[in-house]
């Protein structure tokens, strides 16, 4: 068979899906989603003609589908037919492999092929079955080089599976059975998640452990939260084609056409993304949250202006790739802003003499030394008698007293300020946060978790990129 023998090369790029490369820092819930839409009956209309031997070679190894009007039977037996479709470093992918695993993703994604995307599903499912070649032979050589156990046993793919069917409400041999009804074989599914468990495992395993993420870090994501609550707001799911993976601009705009149209025609968002997308939300179909102007190329900001809520874009071109937007919902920006204040105080009535508020404002600068923070402040301050501490809450800053308006204006997130006089008494208040209306809550711990996610995402993204780069891939 004549074959293109790419020596230390890429390989042909095609519209690459992000399965695996999403999912590597995720754990079941995604996957388990993703399969969920494997369950849905699927004809595989096959009988057309794609361009190229390996497409042929596919066509003659895919059992024939069975008649529209009854329930497809599939055996996925491997054919007398079966040939090499790419080797990997001398390790084999067969025919049969890259047929089953365009089955797989035919299934997952929802998506009904035709005469123009097959050939696009062949090479997604080629570039999918070379990367996991590709982590398994450096995972093989990790082990043999560290002495450590690094690749999934059998008995952890079998725990996944469960938990797996557990949520599409069925056994595992249900699962299987329903995958099994589209001609799918449980090897195919048992060695993506091999693949998958085992590279998630070895980036957690090396990196995660090393990746520190700077208070100063949060504090910028934080003060960009609060900033962006300002801004009108898109809640918006997104796919997104690279261009330099699929060929070029104008496959990355072709596909991200046929991929429009698919969308409109049923196939579910959430499983397009999680096949297609190489941005970093594919792994939660897509779904990139609230978002507000500036925060999105500016080609994708002038779409999202002129969508309503529940509308999909046409492709965006951008300077790297081609976005398609789906919009979820969408918020006008709040100009308010909201703290979080507590108060250490004195109950003075109005009466009170100037010698009684000195003494109290006394009492008060005493406690205000002593207080290191805002989680300390009411333990604190309660071992003094006569001063009582306590938590007002949150509110917005134009409806607090004006004695208060100031201080919570002026103060930043963690200061106290002076002795403050009202009618009832002398109060030290402590401003322990402080956002627009409308800001996502994302706490300290919830953004430092989405960076070390971003962070691990592209570490993987990168030692992928290498090992493709090192390889001599060969496709027929």
């Amino acid at each position: 068979m004549a074959g293109k023998n790419y020596g230390r090369t890429r390989p042909n790029q095609g519209i690459i899906s992000s399965m695996m490369r999403a999912r590597n820092v995720t754990g079941r819930g995604a996957r388990g989603a993703v399969i969920a839409t494997a369950l849905v009956a699927v004809a595989l209309p096959f009988t057309v003609q794609a361009q190229g031997a390996p497409a042929a070679a596919v066509q003659a190894s895919l059992p024939a589908a069975a008649p529209a009007a009854a329930a497809p039977q599939f055996t996925p037996m491997r054919p007398m037919t079966e040939s090499v479709a790419a080797i990997v470093n001398d390790d084999i992918i067969s025919t049969y492999d890259l047929a089953q695993r365009m089955r797989l993703l035919i299934a997952t994604s929802g998506v009904q092929p035709t005469q123009d995307t097959l050939p696009e599903f062949q090479q997604e499912a080629l570039r999918s079955l070379v990367d996991e070649r590709l982590q398994i032979q450096e995972l093989k050589r990790v082990q043999k080089d560290q002495k450590i156990t690094i690749i999934a046993t059998d008995d952890e793919i079998q725990e996944e599976l469960t938990g797996m069917a557990q949520q599409n409400n069925l056994k595992p041999e249900g699962f299987l059975a329903a995958l099994k009804s589209q001609g799918i074989a449980s090897d195919t599914l048992y060695e993506q998640i091999r693949a998958q468990m085992s590279w998630q495992r070895w980036i957690r395993g090396r990196y995660g452990t090393r990746l520190r993420i700077g208070e100063d870090q949060i504090k910028a994501t934080q003060a960009r939260l609060i900033a962006a609550a300002s801004k009108p707001q898109y809640e918006v799911s997104e796919v997104f084609l690279d261009a330099g993976r699929a060929g070029g601009m104008d496959a990355a705009v072709k596909g991200a056409t046929q991929l429009v149209a698919q969308i409109q025609q049923g196939a579910p968002f959430a499983a397009v993304a999680r096949q297609f997308s190489a941005a970093s939300t594919a792994a939660a179909g897509g779904e990139a949250g609230w978002i507000s102007q500036g925060e999105m190329p500016a080609q994708v900001d002038a779409v999202l202006d002129q969508l309503r809520p529940g509308q999909l874009s046409q492709p965006i071109p951008v300077k790297d790739g081609v976005y398609i937007i789906y919009l979820r919902d969408k918020r006008s920006g709040s100009g308010q802003t909201l703290v979080n204040l507590k108060q250490a105080a004195i109950a003075l009535p109005a009466t009170a003499t100037d010698a009684d508020v000195e003494a109290a404002r006394v009492k008060l600068e005493g406690v205000k030394a002593s207080i290191k923070d805002c989680q300390t402040l009411e333990a604190t301050a309660g071992k003094t008698p006569g001063v009582v501490a306590g938590d007002l809450g949150e509110a917005e800053i134009s409806d607090l007293s004006p004695e208060f308006k100031d201080a919570a204006q002026t103060l930043k997130v963690g200061q106290l300020s002076s002795p403050i006089r009202t009618k009832v008494g002398l109060h030290v208040l402590a401003v322990c946060g402080k956002r627009s209306a409308g800001a996502a809550q994302a706490d300290h711990d919830q953004i430092e978790s989405r960076l070390t996610g971003q962070q691990l995402s592209m570490i993987s993204r990168r030692y992928m990129r290498d090992l493709r780069t090192s390889a001599t891939i060969e496709t027929r």
